[in-house]
This record gives C-alpha cells, sequence and structure tokens, in this order.
C-alpha cells in the first residue's frame, strides 16, 4: 500500500479499518518507549456523505526499546472458525533480532496474537498472508511459510524467482503459483508441448499445493512464454470439469499490459496508462460489470472494464490505495479511492467511492445544495423522464432510417452484381419494376410482357463445342479448383485466359462473384512436359516469316510452341478459390465464365485482338458429396506407377506452389539426385505422364509433385510443386544431405536461360516483324498516293528532250513538268498519316518492345 508504515487501510464488511501505531500520551510524557496499536472503524454515511468513526480498539506492546512496524494486512480465513478477520503482521526489531507476530481482530476490537518467530534477516519480497492464519515469503530464491497451527517455519523443496499469486484452487487447498528457471526433462512428459517453449524463454510458471505438497502445470494457468514478463497475477475463478482444472485470471505485466486468461488460453489484452503496474483488484458492481482496479507504483490508478473486450474505463492520480467492497450498503461492490492530501492527516480526508455508474460520492462535492424535498425531487424525475422518452423516440426513428438506406444500399449492390453477372453472361438485363423497389417513375413504365424474360435470358452466348473439351471440379484441403479443358483448334492467346465463377443463386448478403486465382496448366502426354503459368510473361508463338516462299522449311526446323504451348496435348485452365465460404451455404450452384483474346486476322500483326467471354457450363457443390469424398483426389501406388487420373494431377499442380532450382555439379554425376526421389522421398511417376513423379512419403511432404529433368550428367533443373514454403524447406534439406559438397543449386527465379533464349528469338522477330509491316505500310500508301498525284502529269508530251527545247512552248511544258517533279518528291518525302492509324502503329511497337524487355529483364535474373 501507498501508505506510510505507520499507517495501514484495510476494508473488511463494507467498513474501513485504520490501523495507526502511535505512543500512548502518559508515554509521551514520561518519555516511555512504549507503543500502541489503535484501530478505528469507519463507515460510510450516506446522509453526510463522509466516513464517521463506528468503533475503535488497541493493542498494547508495553515498554520496549525494540523499533515496531506494520509490515502488511489482510483479511484471511481462520481456520478454527471457518470465518475470514483482519490480520496485521508486525514487526519488532532489537539489535540483530527480528521479531515478527501475527495478529487478528475480532469484531468486538479485540485482537488476539497468532503467532510469532524470529529470522536473522528481514521479510522484503513477496510476503503474502493467507488462510490460516499463514504467512509466505521468499527469500533467496526459496519459499518460506509459516502457520498458525504449526507454529514452524517450513521451507518446500522449491527454487523460484517469484511469487505473483497465492489463494485457494479448488480441490487443492492453499496453491502457490510461481515463475522458476525452466526445468527440462530428458523426455517430455504429459504437458511435452510447452518443453520448447520453456526451452526459448527460459523460465516458466509452476503451482504448488501447500498442503499436498504436489506441483500443478504451470500452463493450466498462462503459457511459459508470459513468464518473463508477468509481475502480478488475480485467480477470479477456478473449477473442476471432467477432472481437468479450469483457471480464470488476469495478470499485469511489466510491458505495462493488463492480460486475460482462460485455461491457460490468452483471451484479451488491454494497454495501461501507467508505468510500473504492482498490483490488480477485481470488483463487480451494480450493473455485473466486472472491473479490475489497477495500482501502479507511482502513486497512479486506473480501472479496466471486461464487456466485449478489455478497455481503460477511469484512470487517477496520486492515490494512496484503492479499496474494494460494499462501502454504502447496496448489495454490489465499489471502489474507494484514497488521494494524497499533504495538507490534512487524516486518512479518509480525501476520497472518492464509485462504480462507474450510478454510485458516485467524492469528498470535493458539496452536497447542501441538493433538493431535500420530495416534491421537488419528483417533479425532477418526471422531466428526466419525459426528456428521456423524447431523446429515446428521437433515436428510434433514426434508427428507422438508418435501416430503410441499409436496405437500399443492399438492393443496389445485389441489382448491380445481378446486372454484371448478366454482363459477362453476354445477357440483356432487366431492370426490376419500379412498385417492387418501392420507387415512382418519372415517365410511363412500359412494361415487359410475361415472356420477354425469357426471351433475354435465353439469349446468352452459345458456346461453340469445339472450344472447350471437359469442364471438371475438384477439393484439394480446403481449396476447390474448377478446370476448363481447352480443344487445340481453340486459337487464344493463353496468356490472357482466366476464369470466373459467378454464384447461380441470389443470396441477398453475399456477392455473387466469387474470388479466384486462375492458371493456366499444359500436360503434354507424349513428351511429358509441364508448364504452369498465372500470368503473362511470355510472347505467344511466332505467327509470320521472313520468307514466306520459305514458309514450310522454317516450320520444320522451328517449332510452334512456347514453353507453355504444344502442337499436340491438351490445354487446360484453372481457377482455384477457398472452399470454407462456400460450404456455408450447404448446396451451391456456379457459372463457369472463360475470358480470353481472339485474334481476329492471324496474317494481320496490326490488327487488334478482341476480348470474348464465354459460358463453359455450371458446376454443383453440395456438402453432402464433399463429405462422401466425390471430387477428393485419388493418388494411389500401383506397382511402379501412381495412379490419378489427369485431373487430379492438374488440382492437385493448380494448388501448389511452383519453384525450379539448378543443380549443377563439378567432379560427378547427379545420379544421386534420382536415387533421392524414388529411395528417400518413395516417389512415383505418373501413368499418364512419366516426366513428373509424385511423392507417397509420409508427413507434410506428401502430395508434392517433383520434375526432375537432366541435360547432361552434371547439370539438370528440378522443379518442386509443394503446398508451402514449411515443406519446400523440408525437401531442400533432405536433397543436400544426399548431394556432393561440391554440388550447387540455384532457384531460377525467371526460368530455364534455355527456354528464356527461344522466347528472346521470338519476340525479336516478332518485334522486327511488327516494325517492317508498319514501314511497309507507310510506303505503299505514299506509292499509292505518288501514282494518284502523277495521273494527272500523264497529258505531258514524252517527246525528245532536245525537240521541247527548241521552242518557248517546249521549254515552259520542261520547266513546268520538272517543278511537278521537285513538289512530288517532297511530298513523298514529307509524307504524313492518319493519327488513329499512326496511334495503332505506335501501340503494336510498344507492346513488341515491352514482350523483348521483359524477357531480356527474366534472362538478366536468371
Amino acid at each position: 500500500m501507498l501508505l506510510s508504515e505507520q499507517d495501514q487501510v484495510l476494508s473488511y464488511n463494507g467498513e474501513v479499518l485504520v490501523f495507526q501505531l502511535s505512543k500512548p500520551k502518559q508515554a509521551e510524557e514520561a518519555e516511555d518507549k512504549g507503543m500502541n496499536l489503535y484501530v478505528k472503524r469507519m463507515v460510510f454515511n450516506r446522509d453526510t456523505k463522509l466516513f464517521v468513526q463506528k468503533s475503535s480498539g488497541v493493542f498494547s506492546m508495553g515498554a520496549s526499546h525494540s523499533k515496531i512496524e506494520i509490515i502488511c494486512c489482510s483479511c484471511t480465513t481462520d481456520s478454527r472458525t471457518g470465518i475470514i478477520l483482519p490480520c496485521i503482521l508486525m514487526k519488532k526489531k532489537k539489535r540483530n533480532s527480528i521479531k515478527y507476530f501475527l495478529l487478528l481482530l475480532h469484531s468486538s476490537n479485540q485482537f488476539e496474537p497468532s503467532f510469532y518467530f524470529k529470522l536473522d534477516y528481514e521479510l522484503k519480497e513477496d510476503i503474502m498472508l493467507f488462510a490460516g492464519p499463514s504467512l509466505l515469503w521468499r527469500h533467496a530464491n526459496k519459499l518460506f511459510y509459516i502457520s498458525s497451527t504449526t507454529h514452524v517455519v517450513q521451507s518446500p523443496p522449491v527454487h523460484l524467482s517469484s511469487v505473483v499469486w497465492t489463494g485457494e484452487i479448488v480441490g487443492e487447498g492453499t496453491v502457490v503459483l510461481g515463475i522458476r528457471t525452466a526445468f527440462l526433462p530428458e523426455t517430455e512428459g504429459s504437458d511435452g508441448f510447452s518443453v520448447s517453449d520453456r526451452a526459448i524463454w527460459g523460465s516458466e510458471f509452476f503451482g504448488y499445493a501447500i498442503q499436498s505438497q504436489k506441483f500443478l502445470t504451470g500452463t493450466c494457468f498462462m503459457p511459459h512464454a508470459y513468464s518473463r514478463v508477468v509481475s502480478s497475477v488475480y485467480v477470479c475463478r477456478s473449477e473442476r470439469l471432467r477432472k481437468q482444472l479450469r483457471i480464470s485470471l488476469v495478470a499485469i505485466t511489466q510491458k505495462n499490459q493488463l492480460l486475460w486468461f482462460q485455461n491457460g488460453t490468452p483471451k484479451g489484452v488491454c494497454e495501461l496508462p501507467y508505468e510500473n503496474p504492482c498490483s490488480v483488484k477485481p470488483a463487480l458492481t451494480s450493473s455485473s460489470d466486472l472491473l479490475f482496479a489497477v495500482s501502479f507504483a507511482s502513486g497512479n490508478s486506473c480501472v479496466i472494464q471486461r464487456r466485449d473486450s478489455l478497455q481503460v474505463a477511469s484512470k487517477w492520480q496520486k492515490v494512496k490505495c484503492v479499496l474494494v467492497d460494499d462501502f454504502i450498503g447496496s448489495g454490489s461492490e465499489q471502489l474507494l479511492l484514497l488521494f494524497k492530501d499533504d495538507s490534512n492527516t487524516d486518512v479518509l480526508s480525501t476520497f472518492k467511492i464509485t462504480d462507474l455508474g450510478e454510485v458516485n460520492y467524492s469528498s470535493d462535492i458539496n452536497y447542501k445544495y441538493d433538493v431535500p424535498a420530495a416534491e421537488g425531487l419528483q417533479e425532477n424525475g418526471l422531466l428526466t423522464v419525459q426528456a428521456l422518452e423524447t431523446r429515446l423516440q428521437a433515436g428510434w426513428t433514426s434508427v428507422r432510417e438508418l435501416q430503410q438506406h441499409l436496405g437500399l444500399q443492399k438492393r443496389v449492390i445485389l441489382e448491380s452484381c445481378r446486372a454484371l453477372r448478366d454482363l459477362v453472361e453476354e445477357r440483356t438485363h432487366i431492370l426490376p419494376n419500379s412498385k417492387e423497389e418501392g420507387l415512382v417513375s418519372l415517365w410511363d413504365d412500359v412494361e415487359n410482357p410475361p415472356d420477354s424474360l425469357s426471351k433475354e435470358r435465353s439469349s446468352a452466348s452459345q458456346v461453340p463445342e469445339h472450344f472447350t473439351e471437359e469442364l471438371w471440379q475438384r477439393v484439394v484441403d480446403d481449396s476447390l479448383v474448377v478446370g476448363v479443358k481447352l480443344t487445340e483448334s481453340f486459337c487464344l492467346s493463353l496468356s490472357d485466359v482466366s476464369l470466373s465463377l459467378v454464384m447461380d443463386q441470389d443470396f441477398s448478403s453475399v456477392s455473387p462473384i466469387i474470388k479466384c486465382q486462375s492458371k493456366i496448366i499444359k500436360l503434354n502426354k507424349a513428351l511429358s512436359a509441364l508448364a504452369v503459368s498465372s500470368s503473362q510473361i511470355e510472347p505467344p508463338p511466332k505467327k509470320m516469316k521472313l520468307d514466306l516462299d520459305r514458309k514450310n522449311d522454317l516450320q520444320k526446323k522451328i517449332p510452334k510452341s512456347s514453353s507453355r504451348i504444344q502442337l499436340d496435348g491438351a490445354k487446360t485452365v484453372t481457377a482455384v478459390t477457398s472452399l470454407s465460404p462456400l460450404l456455408a451455404f450447404h448446396r451451391v450452384c456456379c457459372v463457369v465464365l472463360l475470358h480470353a483474346r481472339k485474334q481476329n486476322d492471324q496474317n494481320d500483326s496490326l490488327q487488334q485482338s478482341k476480348k470474348i467471354t464465354i459460358l463453359c457450363g455450371k458446376i454443383l457443390l453440395s456438402l453432402e458429396d464433399i463429405s462422401n469424398g466425390r471430387y477428393s483426389i485419388k493418388m494411389l501406388r500401383n506397382n511402379s506407377y501412381c495412379t490419378g487420373s489427369m485431373e487430379d494431377i492438374l488440382a492437385v499442380l493448380a494448388v501448389s506452389v511452383r519453384f525450379s532450382f539448378q543443380i549443377v555439379s563439378c567432379d560427378c554425376t547427379l545420379t544421386p539426385v534420382s536415387s533421392w526421389l524414388l529411395g528417400e522421398m518413395e516417389c512415383t511417376p505418373f501413368k499418364e505422364c512419366q516426366d513428373n513423379i509424385f511423392c507417397h512419403k509420409a508427413g507434410n511432404v506428401h502430395g508434392t509433385i517433383f520434375n526432375w529433368a537432366l541435360k547432361n550428367p552434371f547439370e539438370g533443373v528440378l522443379t518442386i510443386f509443394c503446398r508451402n514454403l514449411t515443406v519446400l524447406f523440408q525437401c531442400l534439406h533432405s536433397l543436400t544431405r544426399v548431394l556432393p559438397p561440391s554440388c550447387s543449386v540455384k532457384l531460377l527465379r525467371s526460368g530455364s536461360r534455355g527456354v528464356l533464349t527461344g522466347h528472346l528469338a521470338l519476340a525479336l522477330e516478332k518485334e522486327m516483324l511488327t516494325l517492317k509491316n508498319s514501314l511497309f505500310l507507310k510506303e505503299t500508301k505514299a506509292e499509292n498516293s505518288l501514282t494518284w498525284r502523277n495521273e494527272s502529269g500523264k497529258k505531258i508530251d514524252n517527246a525528245p528532250l532536245a525537240s521541247l527545247l527548241d521552242t518557248e512552248e517546249g521549254v515552259r511544258q520542261f520547266r513546268k513538268k520538272l517543278q511537278n517533279e521537285r513538289e512530288e518528291s517532297v511530298r513523298s518525302m514529307n509524307q504524313t498519316m492518319n493519327g488513329a492509324l499512326y496511334q495503332k502503329l505506335a501501340l503494336k511497337i510498344a507492346e513488341a518492345q515491352l514482350s523483348s524487355d521483359m524477357i531480356v529483364w527474366r534472362l538478366a535474373k536468371s
């Protein structure tokens, strides 16, 4: 407590007990060394709003040359009667002898000595009183206690750095919660999950039951990680449920925080307004609010309120102490704050009683102007009720208007989503009837006939059958994978292909647009080539040749392909979305839309591509089908192959993250890599594409897909498709143990250099063709212009030059012809171009250059 050594204050049954040490008047006059302990019982008078003395008592300690002090006081249970009584710990020091004795205060103001003991040191650390009465303290990192039944100081075999709480636990009796250096056994026990926690933090919580002399698991109170910062604890509730101890408590930390724990799990945290908190007390007020009063070493205090969350409700400064009890006799607890007042020696001169609600009494409020008449109180109460009713009515009107506004916003958002869905499905959106929306039209409405809606709905774009081959869905962990298999004749730029999922039902609370991530996956059965892409990073395949006569030869030498587009095999577009939100609807139907760019004319590089949207079909998802495993992937080992279907393989690749590593060995071959994949990792190749192998090893790495491409005996590229970085690190850690020390493993951030080099050649060729076609178009237009302009000069006679110069008329014609040719020559040199055509040419050139620059950048990083 923040009081002097001679004054202590304690609350007991709604009373305030003030303990004071002073000499009797006879001893002061006779210069005697005697000392008395006085107690005053103070109660709060609700009429005068002041504390008045109810009774008093005195305990004489006789004449002595010893120095007497009050160490602490608390209310504890007397084990003889079970009655809670005030208990005071006293110290009497005489030279090198230190004597401590405990006093009990009865309702008759009579003091009863309970026990005493002597020590050769002073009590300074973690002094606590508990039931018995008993006394506990810490000295030299050891625990000591003495009770009224034994009268002997005992020390259990416990080494600890601090005691944060002492009290009663159901079924265990008195329990001491302390902090000690972490003890790490050779083998993990029942709480083995916390061994690593204790090893990291170096300290741990522990509970010690004094009666049974057994240890309790510290994690049922708090995680060991908090043992480095917690300074004080208050256990609010403890119970036994199915032989398990359940505890709720609050703790204050050295980081100026108040934490709320339930069953060892943190449930709330609140930042404290001051530094160095030292104690916390709970209070249950009349409004059933649970308050926590926190005292600080600086003399400040604050109250934390626990409702939906922990938050600071109020704070005060220059506070001597904070007491919790029913001081006004209302049947609930209030806070009593005693403030420092240097001008008055009375402990209760400056105070405040509050429960942060209706109760608020303070010593600095003058109550003499209160209206004492019952009529005045009744009239004021009536006016207050009328004002509150008016405010309540106005508030209710505002709430209804706000609800109507929110309802209108929701309808607008949902109607916008329906319009967007109709737009992407190329359907004409039908606006709702104004009467249904509660609106009045400013013009005459023309109602649509009943069959118009069906006609509009049936006008959705019909998808050509040769565009898509198959629509499928799979469930991988917590992800839904939807795939669309495209045909070879569907000439699309795969870098611009994506899928959208739109819920077909009308849900009033959610948007029908489902957030998903699209990927383009190419699995070539013949060549076992694999490529996965989620963005446009490579240029499209070559579509033009420099020499049209050698077109067939060039096609034989340079394959019309890139890293993800092959001449054969299936191209698949996938969409991955979270499965959990969809399961909330139990049964949901989704429309699958494919977005892409299609070239209108492949032979014209200047022709801009057209964006198209294709309705691929619908998928039906239900919780029952998922529970039955209808859409689950099945990767089984059959002899030396993995029998997963092509859709299962694509689904795993869609949810996986791809990493490529270049492995180079200088002095030995890379045979250990293949042995590692087939042996330690227990991989088997897919029957559909044998270059890709599936990991069957138990643990986190199960389900990982590998692709090992050996360029030569000393260099290869290992591609890993894994769920997360943890699996990747486990695979690399296992791989590095089998590789020779001279091997180097390099992450290929942008792909293989050989593949990128081929892409760069194609991109540079496309850039050159774009420039050539632009210049060719300009020259063609200039020649046409010159030919058209020269048609006016056909009337000039092409007679020999000598005959023209013989006459004056001939010289005039020759001069005119020469002037026309000069003008045409100037026009051909300063040929102009249409603005729209120039903009189109500049855009095409910029796109080609950007594609080349991007590949050069990726090649520089690889």
